[in-house]
């Protein structure tokens, strides 16, 4: 039941149960997934994200475990619930590993730290030493954020004071797609979401837009929701609906993709929002 089971998901692609589906359950993991498990109800749905010249079941891949995470913590999630270890072109990836616990030089490159025996460690772009001082501030301020992190997803709350705090540490040390930093982002824009405050809300999405690009790729079912949330915020906040059309635009690309035009996500969230859209673009009220 574990090993097979699906988490199933509502529109915003929050778990709401579990459920069996032995057919698709055949259907082998990926950590750079060419598919997704989507849902209408309890009714499971497989999405192409990416052209496959044949039908073949073999060669279709989902993702079982959460793709904004360390190659290191996908493993431990793979080889605890699901006795494996991806071997996939991410897990592999030096660049990329290197990339998720990178500090941001001064001249805008990254640099991967790991542990503090790095001492002496040099910027391959400019060529810069990075001073002991800076790599202990980056692991102190990486282990706080973790630890928040942590607590936050075992409480299943955000705190946007304490997401705000861990941004402020980070800043101009942190590179833009260090993955906790990301993961702050996320954490921070849904509880801006939340709690109602637009204004940061659209700020922490459009910082966090990058980030959700880059490791969960051009196509995915949330970074089309982030683009639906963005778009609605903009319309909200800003006399300049053509904004709101731009993400409306990348968000129906992506979710005709992962959901298609017979979703209820599409029928009773995109398309109502695009008219509203398009209508006040047309009643003169932009640009």
């Amino acid at each position: 039941m574990v090993v097979n089971g699906f988490n199933i998901l509502d529109p915003e692609m929050m778990s709401i149960g579990t459920g069996l589906y032995l057919g698709v359950s055949i259907i082998d993991h990926s950590c750079d997934p060419n598919a997704v498990a989507v849902f209408t109800g309890t009714t499971i749905h497989i999405r192409a994200l990416k052209r496959m010249d044949s039908l073949n079941w073999d060669n279709v891949r989902i993702t079982y475990v959460e793709l904004l995470n360390t190659a290191h913590e996908r493993q431990e999630d793979l080889k605890s619930t699901y006795y494996f270890l991806c071997q996939c072109s991410k897990c592999v990836d030096h660049a990329e590993l290197e990339l998720q616990r990178s500090m941001l030089c001064k001249c805008g490159s990254a640099v991967a730290i790991f542990q503090k025996e790095e001492y002496g460690k040099v910027c391959g772009a400019c060529g810069v030493h990075i001073k002991p001082a800076q790599i202990d501030r980056f692991l102190e301020v990486s282990e706080l954020t973790n630890q928040h992190l942590q607590a936050m997803r075992a409480q299943d709350t955000a705190y946007l004071d304490v997401c705000k705090l861990c941004l402020e540490k980070q800043a101009d040390m942190f590179h833009p797609m260090n993955l906790l930093r990301v993961k702050t982002l996320d954490f921070a824009f849904e509880s801006a979401v939340h709690m109602g405050s637009c204004a940061e809300a659209l700020r922490l999405g459009i910082e966090l837009e990058p980030g959700y690009r880059r490791y969960y790729g051009e196509v995915h079912p949330l970074m089309g929701l982030l683009y639906l949330k963005l778009a609605r915020l903009t319309l909200f906040l800003s006399d300049k609906p053509s904004e709101a059309v731009d993400w409306l635009k990348r968000a129906q690309h992506i979710l005709r993709i992962t959901h298609g035009e017979r979703h209820p996500l599409w029928r009773d969230e995109v398309l109502p929002l695009v008219a509203q859209a398009l209508g006040e673009t047309h009643n003169g009220l932009g640009p």
